[in-house]
């Protein structure tokens, strides 16, 4: 196996980008984590933004306090009104990549909301290109606030049924997680974590402390709490091995997991891999 910068070079030069050996020695290349202190935090929309002041103002006081000691790179769910959007455009018959766009206008206007509640203490909101400048933002107020909905627009690959995007906020903020190598991805929902049926239609649920995705696929529960494409993405990283889910209507919860408390539940990659970074 090539375990040289020089030799896998020539394997790219002289072989198919799916040749066996190729693919064996890029993933045997050494990992760059770009930023390993930062953490991303999820809010979610429909079950934290939505509620409006009573949820996320006692959020803002916690970030505000967590970024003093946390690098945070904070992303926005989409909620409500991008189910509305999606419950007319799929009546209407239109794409997945259209419904993608839809979805992220609504992420997008969480994240500018959050940012002007977060403005005064210097932290702001960034789109697109700006996550070039996340690095600057971290390095000066310690915050940044983005969109969670992956930009892939009309490129959403389509789900096997429907037309519901299957890459939405849990997994785009799960993808900035992953490729700027973060310590941490911490979800902020309205429950306490992940139950073996949803508690709010469940009187008989029962709380899950601790899972792996392989635990969860077998019972069922791949599509409970969390986008279910978020797990083969968690199965397959390589920095980001394990994701948080907390109540974020309960103050200090986050702060908690933040701390590295092991608050709410925590979701662990399938099967353990050798870390290159």
């Amino acid at each position: 196996m090539a375990n040289t910068t020089a030799e896998l070079e020539g394997l790219l030069m002289q072989r198919s980008l799916t040749d066996p050996q190729l693919l064996a020695a890029a993933e045997a290349a050494s990992d760059f984590r770009i930023l390993p202190d930062a953490t991303v935090i999820k809010i979610g929309g429909q079950s934290v933004i939505d509620r409006g002041r009573a949820a996320v103002y006692p959020l803002v006081d916690e970030i505000v306090a967590a970024r003093k000691a946390h690098k945070l790179l904070i992303g926005t769910g989409a909620g409500t009104r991008a189910r509305h959007l999606y419950s007319i455009a799929a009546g209407l018959r239109l794409p997945a990549g259209v419904l993608s766009q839809l979805g992220a206008s609504v992420a997008d206007q969480n994240a500018v909301m959050l940012g002007q509640l977060l403005a005064k203490h210097g932290i702001s909101a960034v789109s697109g290109a700006g996550l070039s400048a996340v690095p600057l933002y971290l390095a000066e107020v310690n915050a940044v606030i983005f969109s969670g909905m992956p930009p892939y627009g009309l490129w959403m690959r389509p789900a096997p049924e429907g037309m519901i995007p299957p890459y939405r906020t849990d997994a785009g903020c799960f993808l900035v997680a992953e490729q700027f190598g973060c310590k941490a991805m911490i979800y902020v929902k309205d429950e306490n974590g992940l139950f073996t049926a949803n508690p709010k239609t469940s009187k008989g649920a029962t709380f899950i402390p601790k899972i792996s995705v392989a635990e969860m696929k077998a019972k069922g529960l791949q599509d409970s709490i969390l986008e279910f494409p978020v797990l083969d993405l968690l199965a397959a990283a390589r920095h980001v091995r394990e994701v948080q889910v907390v109540n974020g209507l309960v103050p200090g919860n986050l702060t908690r997991a933040l701390a590295g408390e092991h608050v709410g539940t925590i979701i662990t990659a399938s099967r353990e891999r050798h870390d290159h970074g």
